[in-house]
């Protein structure tokens, strides 16, 4: 008899979406960010908070419906967070060269351009065009307990949500012996590489103590040195460890900055329906800096987890070339 770890559904992604940023014209300098010096945009205001400027579009994203600002020296420092559908191109220069204006929420087409997607919207196996396998039980580097299987239906499959044409990718882990193991799952990769863009998976997260559910990046090859990792580089958009199902977890792994030193760069942040609802987990991945949220379809931005910025030199950012999304839920393991 085969016991199931988890009753049903896992874990839960539904969509992916892979953008890349194009070049917006215009006199205002953004520099590949979403934020620019001496600018502004026209009316839709919400709200508005007194802050540093540093802060401002932190201040937007976790505001609800906030989806651009302008930050001015109006009382020491006043950030002014607006809504509304918005691009960068609605913004206007100014003389003032210590305004502050920038974007937070979804993107317009007009300077987003979607390269790929899987929206996993049919009953059966995955797309092998876009997908491959991790297989193998050797605890993986973490003293993880599970097996990752080949491409099998009871560890990873697609099903449409009951009288929808929606459809759901599931990561199973399954309580059965296979390979010495005591535990079967599924760990995915992509087979498409890229470097810069945005990256939002919406995702269910898993409950139950021993899991390890991780959507993450690491390079197609190595660039810098003859050591893969972590001398290329990592970058986990989001890890949930069972025993603290709520806490998200944004990091980034590189040579001088990792696990095994104790000293990577992230931050965890509360949300409180990551297990019970659909949320949608950012990469937003510029040349000069990583930054990472958790939202929802109203408000992909709505909580800000980490960002890290290009400061050094390939030891401390290694994040100049193609990166693959893994997904998987590891069982057991040393957090």
């Amino acid at each position: 008899m085969i016991n199931i770890l988890f009753h049903f559904i896992v874990i839960v992604f539904i969509t992916i979406n892979i953008l890349s940023l194009d070049p917006v014209n215009g006199l205002i300098n953004w520099n590949g960010n979403n934020w620019a010096m001496s600018c502004d945009f026209f009316g839709k205001d919400l709200s508005n908070a007194r802050t540093s400027g540093e802060l401002c579009g932190e201040t937007c994203a976790r505001t609800p419906g906030c989806t651009h600002f302008t930050w001015t020296q109006y009382k020491d420092g006043t950030c002014w967070m607006k809504s509304g559908t918005v691009s960068k191109s609605d913004a206007f220069s100014t003389k003032d060269p210590t305004m502050v204006c920038g974007v937070v929420g979804s993107p317009s087409s007009s300077d987003w351009t979607l390269v790929w997607e899987d929206n996993f919207n049919w009953n059966g196996g995955i797309d092998t065009t876009k997908w491959e396998f991790d297989v193998g039980g050797s605890g993986w580097g973490n003293n993880e307990k599970q097996f990752y299987t080949d491409n099998r239906q009871e560890n990873t499959r697609c099903e449409l949500f009951p009288g929808s044409s929606n459809g759901r990718l599931i990561i199973e882990a399954r309580r059965e012996r296979m390979e010495n193991c005591e535990f079967t799952s599924a760990r995915l990769k992509s087979k498409i590489k890229w470097t810069y863009g945005r990256l939002q998976i919406r995702a269910k997260l898993p409950d139950g103590r021993g899991l390890w559910s991780a959507l993450w990046m690491l390079p197609e090859k190595a660039t810098h040195s003859g050591v893969y990792w972590p001398d290329n580089g990592e970058i986990d958009l989001m890890e949930q460890v069972g025993y603290d199902p709520l806490r998200i977890h944004s990091t980034v792994h590189t040579q001088a900055y990792n696990h095994i030193k104790g000293t990577q760069k992230g931050h965890s942040i509360i949300v409180s329906d990551a297990v019970s609802n659909f949320k949608i987990y950012t990469l937003n991945w510029n040349p000069d800096q990583i930054e990472m949220y958790a939202g929802d379809d109203a408000n992909p931005f709505a909580h800000h987890i980490f960002t890290w910025n290009k400061n050094g030199d390939w030891t401390q950012w290694p994040f100049d070339k193609p990166f693959f999304i893994i997904m998987n839920i590891a069982v057991g393991g040393s957090w």
